[in-house]
């Protein structure tokens, strides 16, 4: 059955403003190039959405040419507020942008392990609050014509614990702050005309590293989460999975050797999280010898890690390199097709600084969270954006990536004692494996990222360790990478939630905008 006048208009309605999202600013002419539509189809769409305020002149495509055609057409950023929350354990991180992802106010605060479940919630609420009131300020004056314009329309929300998938509610867990789930209801009461959304952080990461980040040329991969906790997040065929009981990826639990017991229902302790959280990291760290770093969360592990790259790297001669080169080229199973340079290989090692994606500082980062092109809808994660292979990103495997892997290798099998810092990443890479080679050899994704502060610091030399493990357990051929956007994706993946599902609704027929 042919779709129905106001059916068509509605496709061709979305279809344009998702162009406007991905391409930026575009003249009538490129849209009809881009859609195929006609022109009258594409005059009239454009007329539609310029009187809903969702597209505006912004100006000529050249100096040389007057007239419809030569005006650029961009979408309304101010349209509408959107806000993201990084809910951790020990604080809230903040951002507020426009309705293209532009930063409009950040804000971050500390919650104290002993405030109670009220002045906890209190706390993270006027932060969201000011930051909202911030970005208002800086919003353009509100147009004619289009109700509530530059209102605070989506929050999107990342934290640890399970979604319930009936609900969308965030589920009561062990282990977990009270605070978090009053968080969430106390936002829904002192936010009536936004629309509150819950997701689990690892969820969110790998939806921001699918889009912006180290998978984004792939379509399945899993995101194994590596910062206070661990988990990891699912991505088949571009779609995010979750699970009967929104449990996937729930990894932490994971039965693995090299423990003390086995975990229990309410309780990962035991589990794959006794290996690779970062208290477990931290305490590997000392035992070999390496400097305790001033805390033994997501941060101070990731100084741990980012430590000893930056010496193993600093020690490694380059007749060391070469010596291990013939560890592993181009062609064979496990490596990316891509070259990586010197300096890539080496980038995870480079300390981080406050407020830079990793950084102990856990600060809010100061970068744009929602430069991404946007997808459908929060569901879907989206479907690879088909790059080659000699400009993906987050190659965390490719040949030059296996011979700083190789010459850690060799580093690690020198005399004991020698090679403290090459030793623990050796040691830690055998952990890591452990329980990514579970997760292969039931999904065979092809691509595992290391997300997290700790995954990020790591780099390609932790990456490029833990492939060659994996190449030595599984025969499943399986790219490792690391994260290209470490501690601050999940905040990017909420904002990227938060975008998709303002744009869905923005984005109806203009009968539905009141405008």
């Amino acid at each position: 059955m042919p779709a129905s006048p106001s059916t068509a208009r509605a496709i061709n309605d979305r279809l344009a403003l998702r162009l406007f999202q991905q391409e930026g600013p575009l003249t009538a002419g490129q849209l009809k190039q881009l859609t195929g539509l006609s022109r009258p189809t594409v005059a009239d769409l454009v007329d539609r959405l310029t009187a809903a305020g969702l597209i505006t002149v912004v100006g000529e495509s050249g100096e040389q040419r007057r007239g419809p055609n030569a005006r650029l057409y961009g979408i309304v950023a101010d349209r509408a507020h959107l806000a993201a929350l990084d809910v951790r354990t020990e604080g809230v991180l903040v951002l507020v942008s426009d309705l293209v992802g532009r930063v409009l106010a950040e804000a971050s605060v500390p919650i104290d392990a002993g405030s109670g479940t009220g002045p906890a919630v209190e706390q993270a609420v006027a932060a969201v609050e000011s930051a909202v009131k911030e970005a208002g300020a800086l919003a353009a004056p509100e147009r004619a014509g289009v109700r509530e314009w530059g209102r605070l329309h989506t929050v999107g929300i990342g934290a640890p614990g399970l979604i319930d998938p009936a609900t969308g509610d965030l589920r009561d867990s062990a282990g977990l702050p009270a605070w978090h789930r009053s968080l969430v209801a106390t936002l829904h009461e002192r936010l009536p005309g936004a629309r509150v959304t819950v997701e689990n952080e690892t969820n969110l990461a790998a939806l921001a590293e699918q889009r912006e980040g180290a998978a984004r040329d792939r379509d399945t991969f899993v995101l194994l989460w590596l910062g206070h906790g661990v988990g990891a997040a699912v991505v088949l065929d571009g779609t995010l999975r979750r699970g009967a009981s929104g449990g996937t990826g729930e990894i932490g639990f994971l039965p693995v050797p090299g423990t003390d017991t086995l975990p229990s229902a309410t309780d990962c302790t035991g589990g794959y999280h006794s290996l690779t959280g970062a208290a477990a990291i931290v305490s590997l760290a000392t035992a070999h010898g390496l400097p305790a770093p001033p805390t033994t969360d997501g941060p101070g592990a990731a100084e741990a890690v980012r430590g000893a790259v930056t010496a193993v790297l600093a020690g490694m001669g380059s007749g060391t390199a070469r010596s291990g080169a013939g560890r592993a080229s181009a062609g064979e199973a496990g490596s990316c097709d891509g070259p990586v340079t010197r300096e890539a290989a080496g980038a995870g090692a480079r300390p981080a600084s406050a407020g830079e994606p990793g950084s102990p500082a856990g600060s809010a980062p100061a970068a744009p969270a929602g430069s991404g092109a946007g997808s459908s809808s929060g569901e879907s994660v989206g479907s690879g954006a088909g790059s080659s292979s000699a400009d993906r990103p987050g190659a965390g495997a490719g040949p030059e990536s296996a011979v700083v892997a190789g010459g850690v290798a060799e580093a690690v099998a020198g005399p004991a004692g020698e090679v403290p810092a090459a030793r623990f990443l050796g040691a830690l890479a055998d952990r890591i494996a452990v329980g990514a080679a579970s997760v292969v050899a039931v999904l065979d994704p092809g691509c595992v990222v290391l997300g997290g502060e700790v995954g990020q610091a790591g780099g390609t030399v932790l990456a490029g360790l833990v492939e060659e493990r994996l190449r030595r357990m599984s025969p499943l051929v399986t790219e490792v990478r690391a994260s290209s956007l470490g501690g601050t994706a999940v905040l990017r993946g909420a904002l990227l939630t938060a975008r998709d599902r303002a744009q869905d609704e923005l984005f109806a027929p203009p009968e539905r905008l009141g405008g």
